[in-house]
């Protein structure tokens, strides 16, 4: 949904900016690393840029321009996502085994489309601008998702080199955790989801109202140093802490630590996009589970917050991003807290957070009609909500009514916690 004024020209703008962005993020991938599918869960390099340009061949140019004709026809079936109405697709957790096209391919795939973009919007009036900009300005945000999604991803697989290669970036000075501080916020009957003039993904609309008790945030997420202390607690050792489908993987796939750590002669280590190194102490702890955020709330005797009580925290004190770490190009990774300002920190980017929230849709969702309706209501099942972004969150992609949403158990995904209870204290 958008309400933004599209002209031509600024659609071709942001266009072009969007597109250069995942260039310049794939730039320093081999055509062997795009090539490589480490897990199920993760995407080759190429595929997440042919999908996007699918996308807008799909959505966009398919059904509006003049004697259109597919760039390839079994590109359609391989890099479609999860659009049934679309047609068949190929199996997402075979998509490694697929050589051709390659990534030089893929690339040329990339520019036919966007010749083809530049001219189609080039050639429309402002009454056809404004029909068809609200599809255009989704390919733009689920290309920015892709994006997140990439570095993601080739962290994972460059995890899985024995020869420890990185992607880009250098370590910040290490830190040290800082007190954990407690915001305190007022209940009552507060309104959640979309109400601002920019674009939204469907899922965060419509808006709602929602009763809370009086509760606190944590003015910071957790810690990488408590964490550790939660590991020599028996955190992964006793089933009293977890959810019982969380217990269940801990022990079915033997779970004593964050996902991407491993431990060399007693000391800790971290695998990070820029290599991997001891672990540092104040930066947030991130790859762990709603399963492990869970049963580390239960062990601090605290909780998670819901999801309507986060969005309305951020509000009541200003949805402010300008100090987040978004986006970050020098570390390409979370960051510490910095000074208590006696607000929220780290409100958006360093990691996503992990709510008690089960992904559902909100009081009165209707998804749309035809394949883009597909896009997010027909993951509502099995799924837990987390909100603000991470260090790999495009700029301009976060905002206090974003759902992002991950089965329980996942743990690629940049994803933290922040701690909760409930009641104003004095």
């Amino acid at each position: 949904m958008t309400a933004t004024q599209w002209t031509a020209d600024t659609l071709l703008t942001r266009y072009d900016e969007v597109r250069s962005h995942t260039e310049r993020l794939a730039a320093p991938l081999s055509p062997e690393d795009q090539t490589v599918q480490s897990m199920p869960d993760v995407s080759p390099t190429k595929w997440h840029r042919a999908h996007v340009t699918w996308f807008f061949e799909t959505f966009v140019l398919a059904e509006n321009e003049a004697g259109f004709a597919p760039y390839q026809d079994q590109y359609w079936f391989l890099f479609n996502s999860y659009y049934e109405a679309v047609g068949p697709r190929y199996n997402r957790a075979e998509r490694g085994v697929i050589s051709r096209p390659g990534a030089h391919d893929v690339g040329v795939y990339r520019g036919n489309v966007d010749d083809r973009m530049r001219e189609l919007v080039s050639s429309l009036d402002q009454g056809t601008v404004d029909k068809l900009a609200g599809t255009i300005e989704l390919g733009f945000h689920h290309e920015q998702q892709h994006q997140e999604l990439l570095l993601m991803d080739i962290k994972h697989v460059l995890s899985l080199n024995p020869l420890r290669p990185t992607y880009a970036g250098a370590p910040a000075a290490t830190t040290t955790p800082d007190p954990l501080g407690w915001v305190d916020v007022e209940g009552g009957l507060v309104e959640i989801g979309h109400r601002d003039a920019g674009f939204s993904f469907d899922n965060e609309l419509p808006l709602h109202q929602v009763w809370l008790e009086p509760f606190r945030l944590a003015d910071r997420l957790v810690t990488n140093g408590e964490w550790l202390d939660f590991m020599a607690d028996g955190g992964y050792q006793r089933p009293e802490l977890w959810l019982s489908d969380g217990w269940a993987q801990v022990k079915a796939h033997e779970w004593r630590a964050p996902f991407y750590w491993t431990q060399v002669d007693g000391v800790w280590f971290e695998h990070t996009l820029h290599g991997t190194f001891p672990v540092d102490l104040g930066l947030p702890v991130s790859h762990v589970s709603h399963y492990e955020a869970d049963a580390y709330a239960t062990w601090a005797g605290k909780r998670l917050p819901t999801e309507a009580e986060w969005e309305h925290a951020v509000r009541s004190q200003g949805d402010d991003d300008a100090t987040a770490n978004l986006a970050d190009t020098e570390t390409w990774h979370p960051r510490a807290a910095g000074a208590s300002t006696g607000r929220l920190r780290q409100v958006h980017g360093d990691c996503w957070e992990w709510t008690s929230s089960a992904y559902l849709p909100y009081p009165g969702f209707h998804p749309a009609a035809g394949a883009i309706g597909e896009y997010n209501g027909k993951f509502m099942s099995g799924q837990m909500v987390l909100r603000g972004g991470c260090a790999l969150t495009p700029p301009g992609h976060a905002r206090a009514s974003y759902r992002n949403f991950f089965p329980p158990g996942a743990r690629w995904a940049l994803s933290g916690l922040r701690l909760a209870d409930g009641g104003v204290r004095a």
